[in-house]
């Protein structure tokens, strides 16, 4: 059973879902919109849910921007039940895996 605003790993493998690939491309979609920019979804990498009225999805989600890939995270609440789906967050994360540039 959800617990009511804890955020757990969604179901191993659902990375590479439909439903949360979906909500990737929307999430970059409506960032494009926004931002009058040309980001390309390229995969999910990492997939949270929390349970609020509705689901808030918590992605990172890896794009192409520039001829280069980047990481983003991106935050997207639903309620299905309403035909609801909006883009909470959108904004660039550090590859935890880049060398650092820190001496």
């Amino acid at each position: 059973m959800a617990t009511l605003g804890g955020i757990r790993d969604s179901l191993a493998g659902s990375e590479n879902n439909h439903e949360t690939e979906s909500l990737a491309r929307f999430s970059i979609d409506e960032h494009n919109k926004k931002e009058n920019a040309l980001l390309e979804f390229v995969r999910v990498v990492k997939a949270k849910e929390e349970v609020v009225v509705g689901t808030l999805h918590h992605l990172i989600v890896e794009a192409i921007d520039g001829g280069k890939k980047k990481l983003y995270e991106a935050k997207v609440w639903v309620k299905p039940w309403l035909g609801f789906k909006e883009v909470q967050e959108f904004k660039h994360v550090e590859d935890p895996e880049a060398p650092s540039e820190t001496p």
